[in-house]
């Protein structure tokens, strides 16, 4: 697939470096040439420098051919002006767009064909705002990722000492809650992926990654740790668009402080929200925190821009007493230092972004992906389609089925119907099939696999 990046920022370099991977033909787009030798170093790529919505640098992109163009640089205007630019001189097939300013996003009418010719609209802040209101109604996860509607959800928990499951085999898992389907689809044991069978035992500090139907979470998390108690106190440090969207989610469910340095701003967000109260002030004063009674707050945000400020206030936070502290961390080599320490949960933004471009990147039916432990695994759902002469998957069994290496398969959504993945269960056309692959690098396998028709010769 011949794909033109619009952007070389942290987004675009990422997923520049995650679709030349599988052998598409990327070109990035950025006005600066540094930035652009720095990422075709390292990875096989062509690059052009230059204004990402001028016409002339879309044609020496090949524009003409291209099958595909993501607009992610840091200015929605440009981004939607290359994507109008894009469909009238080239009728480009797909053109993504990535939109910040929730002033964009008030009407579909600006988009489509009769608009400004944009596909598909990617929301960073909207995307990280529910990502985190999700981690928020599942107190003691670390991730939390919906598939097929929020029907089904696949949940990442750190095993605790003393969890019942804990020091066991998977197999007893039906024992121990035999009203309850789920399934283990990963195990990551000190970075190490493991695939798990009915014989592994699941370690202490052991992060385990399970499926199940959103009703049944609560009981799976309980078989590996203390479920924590419900949050009720937020305090949010910085009221940007993250911070004021997760605010609006949250502020009928929880108690919600958000810190905002800027006078106008406070005032801005002061006249969007509801009951949240607004304070004005740097989240890293001390005593601005003390007086706010941190040492009650249940989970402590850092959504700021800034990933050194997001990190100071989040371990000053921790030290004055705050039980949860998650921050937005943008630096990928950041997220390893501090996560799993002091600093409970590392937000990655682009990794969250780059999923949800994923998901209108793969081939086959893919409607939904998700970017796991920073890139390296993945988490698809796809739909099933034609019939046993056709397809590979439909009117075969599981357990038939030749999946490539890492790869399991954790649930299946037929219709309303949840079921979780059993050796003996037949896939069925229009099936939502949810996979966990350990190793992003055999995607194309399992693409392949949910192709139908000539592709197979």
């Amino acid at each position: 697939m011949k794909i033109i990046i619009l952007g070389a920022n942290q987004v675009g370099s990422a997923l520049a470096e995650t679709l030349a991977s599988e052998a598409n033909d990327i070109t990035v787009v950025d006005n600066d040439a540094e930035k652009l030798q720095e990422l075709k170093d390292h990875i096989d790529i062509g690059t052009i420098v230059g204004e990402a919505s001028h016409p002339d640098i879309l044609e020496k992109a090949g524009g003409e051919d291209a099958d595909m163009i993501i607009a992610v640089t840091e200015s929605d205007e440009i981004n939607m002006v290359a994507c109008r630019v894009a469909y009238s001189l080239f009728q480009t097939p797909k053109k993504i767009c990535r939109i910040r300013s929730s002033s964009y996003l008030v009407s579909d009418r600006l988009f489509g064909k009769n608009g400004i010719a944009v596909d598909v609209v990617i929301s960073p802040e909207l995307i990280i705002s529910s990502y985190i209101s999700r981690l928020l109604d599942l107190p003691g996860a670390l991730q939390v990722l919906d598939f097929a509607d929020g029907k089904v959800q696949l949940v990442a928990v750190k095993a605790f000492y003393g969890g019942p499951l804990v020091g066991q085999e998977i197999r007893l898992l039906r024992q121990h809650m035999p009203s309850v389907d789920t399934r283990v689809a990963a195990i990551f044991r000190k970075d190490r992926p493991i695939m798990p069978e009915g014989s592994t035992v699941i370690e202490a500090d052991d992060e385990v990654f399970f499926i199940a139907p959103q009703n049944d979470i609560r009981a799976c998390m309980s078989e590996l740790r203390r479920l924590d108690r419900p949050y009720k106190r937020i305090m949010i440090a910085g009221g940007g668009n993250i911070g004021l969207r997760l605010a609006e989610d949250i502020e009928h469910r929880y108690q919600v402080k958000i810190i905002e340095s800027k006078p106008e701003r406070c005032d801005y967000l002061a006249q969007h929200l509801d009951h949240a109260i607004v304070l004005n002030g740097e989240a890293s004063q001390q005593d601005l925190l003390i007086e706010e009674n941190i040492e009650d707050t249940d989970v402590f945000l850092a959504l700021t821009n800034d990933d050194e400020a997001n990190i100071m206030s989040s371990l000053l936070a921790k030290r004055l007493g705050a039980k949860k502290v998650m921050a937005i961390i943008n630096n990928p080599a950041y997220v390893d230092l501090v996560q799993g320490g002091e600093i409970d949960i590392a937000i990655s933004p682009q990794q969250a972004t780059i999923g949800s471009l994923l998901t209108h990147v793969r081939r086959g039916d893919v409607v939904k992906v998700h970017s796991l432990r920073r890139g390296a695994a993945e988490a698809i759902e796809a739909v099933a389609h034609g019939d046993q002469a056709s397809s590979k998957v439909v009117g075969r069994a599981i357990e038939t089925i030749e999946l490539p290496e890492g790869t399991t398969i954790g649930a299946i959504v037929r219709n309303d119907e949840v079921l979780i993945a059993h050796d003996d269960i037949v896939i069925e056309t229009n099936d939502h099939v949810i996979l966990f692959l350990i190793d992003r690098r055999e995607i194309q396998k399992v693409e392949h696999l949910f192709q139908v028709g000539f592709t197979f010769f």
